[in-house]
C-alpha cells in the first residue's frame, strides 16, 4: 500500500468519526473507504454510435453489452466480475429495492429484459459476469452524449459530470469518430478544475471506428494511427486527455468472439479470385445483394453485421495470405485492430495509477462532505486534505504534468518530452518513466535514473532557467530521486 493510500484511508476514517452522527455523510465516506478495496472504475463515454458497447465487448472478450439501439443503451450499465452471471436493476427512487432481471442470449449476444419498467425510472443496471478482464476493472457503459433523446443525453451528463459531486468513475475512456468541437466541449467539462482535479490523468481518447477513416481500405488503420498521432500533439487536446489511440472496435469485438462458421464463410470468400472479391466489397449493398452462391446472401449479410466491409476485406485477405485456422485469424485481427495497444495504454495509464486514482476520488469525496456539512470540528480535516494535496508528490507531479501540457511551463522540445516521461506521462512504472524496456536489470535502471537526476539538477540550478521552469525542474528532480530509491520491480517510485 502506498503512503498516499495510507494517508487517504486515515483521513476517511477520521472523517467518519467526526460525521458518525450524519447518516448521509457517514454512508458517503464509508462508501469511498470501501472503494479502495474494489476494482478501478472505468467509464466508457462518447456520442451516439461512437461504438461504446462494441469496444466494451472487445475488452471483455464476450458480447455482453447490447450494441443495438434498444432501451438498455439508454441506461448507465455497470459490468463487474462475479462467480455467476446475473443482472440487477437499481431504481431512481431510493425507496425501491434492486430487482433481479432475466438474462438471455440471442444470436450470441446478451439480452436484458426490463420487464416493462420505464427507462426513466431506472438509475442503473448492474451486470455480473465471470471474466478475468473484469477482475481488476469495473467497466461502465454510458448512454450517448448529444443524443437526440434529451433524457438519454442528460443521463450521460449526470453520471460523468454531476454538478454537485465527483463522478462515480475513477477514469474515463472517451470515444470519438473524429475530433469535433462537441468532443472538445465534453472533455473540457469533464476536465476538473479543482486542486486535486487539474489533470487529464484520468482520461484517454479513442478513435473508436478507425476502419471508417480510410473508407474501409486495407490501409485504413495506418491512416487512423497517423491521425491519432496528430491529435496527440494537439496543444488543446494534450491538456484534456492522456493520449489518443486508434481502434477498429467492430473488428476487435468480432475477433474476440469469432465463430467457426464465420471462418468457414470467410474462407469461401477468400477462395474466389481477388478481383471478384474486391468488386463485391465496393459497397455493403453490392456485397449483400450479389448472386454469389457461397457464401450465400444471408451469410454475407451476417458477415457485414459482424465485421463491416473493412473487417471482411481484412479477414479474407489474411486467409488468402496463409492464415489457416480461426484462432490464428482472431489473434491477427485483434493485433491489427489496435485493441492490444489500447489495453497496454489502459494498463500503463490507469492500472498502474490505481492507488492515485482511488485516492483522488476519495479526497474529492471528503471535500464534498466538508463543503456540504461544515462544522467547527472539521478544520483539522480540511487542513489534512490540503496537506495531502500539497504534500503528496503524486499530486505535485500531476499538476506539473498538466502545466507542461497546457504550455504554462516552457522547456526546449527534447527537455519537455523528457520531463513529461519522467513525471509519468507515458506510464507510472519505473521503466516507462525512464524510457526503458520492461524487464531491464537493476543496474540499467539505477544508471538511467542517476543520469536523469544529474540532467535535471543541472537544469534546476542553472541561472538561465526561468523561475517557473526551475520550479518544474525541481519537481522532476524529486521524481528522479524517487526513481533512484525505488526497487526496480516496483510499479511507481513513491
Amino acid at each position: 500500500m502506498s503512503a498516499l493510500t495510507e494517508q487517504t484511508r486515515a483521513l476517511l476514517r477520521n472523517a467518519l468519526t467526526v460525521y458518525g452522527d450524519s447518516p448521509q455523510a457517514a454512508g458517503w465516506l464509508r462508501h469511498h473507504l470501501d472503494r479502495f478495496d474494489e476494482p478501478l472504475r472505468v467509464a466508457i463515454a462518447g456520442k451516439v454510435k461512437a461504438g461504446k458497447s462494441t469496444l466494451l465487448n472487445a475488452l471483455v472478450g464476450e458480447r455482453i453489452a447490447p450494441t443495438d439501439a434498444g432501451e438498455c443503451t439508454r441506461i448507465v450499465t455497470w459490468y463487474a466480475d462475479a462467480p455467476a452471471p446475473g443482472v440487477r436493476m437499481r431504481m431512481r427512487d431510493p425507496a425501491q429495492r434492486e430487482r433481479p432481471l432475466t438474462l438471455a442470449r440471442r444470436d450470441g449476444a446478451l439480452r436484458i429484459d426490463l420487464q416493462g419498467t420505464p427507462v426513466e425510472s431506472v438509475d442503473r443496471l448492474l451486470v455480473d459476469w465471470p471474466s478475468q478482464h473484469l477482475r481488476h476493472t469495473n467497466l461502465i457503459d454510458t448512454p450517448g452524449i448529444a443524443s437526440l433523446t434529451a433524457d438519454t443525453s442528460a443521463r450521460a451528463g449526470e453520471f460523468l459530470t454531476p454538478e454537485d459531486s465527483p463522478s462515480p468513475a475513477d477514469a474515463v475512456v472517451y470515444l470519438m469518430r473524429h475530433l469535433h468541437a462537441g468532443d472538445v466541449r465534453f472533455l473540457e467539462s469533464f476536465h476538473d478544475r479543482g486542486v486535486a482535479r487539474a489533470t487529464p490523468v484520468n482520461t484517454i481518447a479513442v478513435l473508436s471506428r478507425a476502419d471508417e477513416i480510410g473508407v474501409g481500405r486495407l490501409d485504413a488503420l495506418t491512416s487512423a494511427r497517423r491521425i491519432a498521432r496528430r491529435y496527440r500533439g494537439d496543444d488543446k487536446l494534450r491538456g484534456l486527455c492522456q493520449t489518443v489511440v486508434a481502434v477498429a472496435g467492430l473488428v476487435a469485438e468480432t475477433a474476440r468472439t469469432l465463430r467457426q462458421d464465420e471462418f468457414v464463410a470467410l474462407s469461401e470468400l477468400a477462395a474466389l479470385p481477388r478481383a471478384d472479391v474486391e468488386a463485391l466489397l465496393l459497397s455493403a449493398d453490392r456485397f449483400g445483394r450479389s448472386e454469389l452462391d457461397r457464401p450465400d446472401s444471408a451469410t454475407r449479410v451476417r458477415l457485414l453485421d459482424r465485421f463491416g466491409l473493412f473487417g471482411v476485406r481484412l479477414a479474407s485477405t489474411l486467409i488468402r495470405q496463409g492464415v489457416t485456422d480461426p484462432t490464428a485469424l482472431a489473434d491477427e485481427l485483434v493485433r491489427r485492430s489496435g485493441l492490444d495497444e489500447l489495453r497496454g495504454v489502459l494498463d500503463t495509464q490507469f492500472a498502474e495509477r490505481r492507488d492515485l486514482l482511488k485516492s483522488r476520488s476519495a479526497l474529492l469525496a471528503v471535500d464534498l462532505v466538508l463543503t456540504r456539512e461544515p462544522r467547527p470540528a472539521t478544520a483539522a480535516l480540511r487542513a489534512e486534505v490540503e496537506r495531502i494535496l500539497a504534500g503528496a508528490h503524486e499530486f505535485v507531479e500531476l499538476r506539473a504534468l498538466a502545466d507542461l501540457r497546457a504550455g504554462k511551463i516552457v522547456f526546449p522540445p527534447e527537455a519537455l518530452v523528457d520531463a513529461e516521461r519522467l513525471l509519468g506521462g507515458d506510464g507510472g512504472s519505473v521503466a516507462a518513466r525512464l524510457g526503458l524496456d520492461d524487464g531491464v536489470g537493476p543496474r540499467e535502471v539505477h544508471d538511467a535514473a542517476a543520469e536523469a537526476l544529474r540532467r535535471w539538477r543541472r537544469r534546476a540550478e542553472s541561472p538561465l532557467t526561468g523561475r517557473a521552469s526551475a520550479e518544474a525542474a525541481r519537481i522532476v528532480v524529486r521524481s528522479c530521486e524517487g526513481l533512484l530509491a525505488a526497487p526496480a520491480q516496483h510499479p511507481a517510485p513513491h
